[in-house]
């Protein structure tokens, strides 16, 4: 699967299984390098580290998915983890990054999102077109590009 950037302890990915038609806004999914079920299992640092990661990935997503002819006019970031309660394991920590564009058809600006359970209702989400290469390739290179900046400096983060 195609990742759009990496730290020391998480990945960057479009979602696989996007729930979010890129269209509507796209889906990226912030996932651990490791096992682990919620944030408070996080060290501090850890928790920084996914935070501003969460920041810098919503910020570039926007840029790029405006620039690229969608009209993102807020992310709504979601930790959820309901779809895994009852599965072996359980639900595994991950944020999820949903682009809210202002003409969106299938989830509309402004409105509560709605995510039918994908085992009861997958064709809900059947036609769901996924971040282009081009997408991804313009927030790998804007989260890069971002970074440089002292907002998201390792020291104004207190990482270093």
């Amino acid at each position: 699967m195609t990742i759009i950037f990496e730290t020391e302890n998480f990945l960057v990915r479009p979602a696989e299984f996007p729930l979010i038609d890129r269209d509507d806004g796209g889906h990226i999914t912030i996932d651990p390098k490791f096992a682990v079920s919620t944030r408070q299992q996080l060290s501090p640092k850890q928790s920084i580290e996914l935070m501003r990661l969460i920041a810098v990935t919503g910020e570039a997503m926007t840029n790029v998915m405006q620039r690229n002819g969608v009209d993102i006019g807020r992310i709504n970031y979601q930790d959820n983890g309901n779809w895994s309660v009852y599965k072996s394991g359980g639900p595994q920590l991950h944020y999820h990054l949903y682009g809210r564009a202002r003409n969106a058809v299938i989830q509309p600006y402004g409105q509560s999102l709605y995510f039918p359970h994908k085992d009861d209702a997958a064709g809900f989400y059947t036609n769901n077109k996924s971040l282009t290469e081009d997408d991804t390739k313009g927030i790998r290179d804007e989260i890069i590009r971002l970074l440089l900046q002292k907002k998201y400096a390792d020291a104004e983060w207190r990482l270093c």
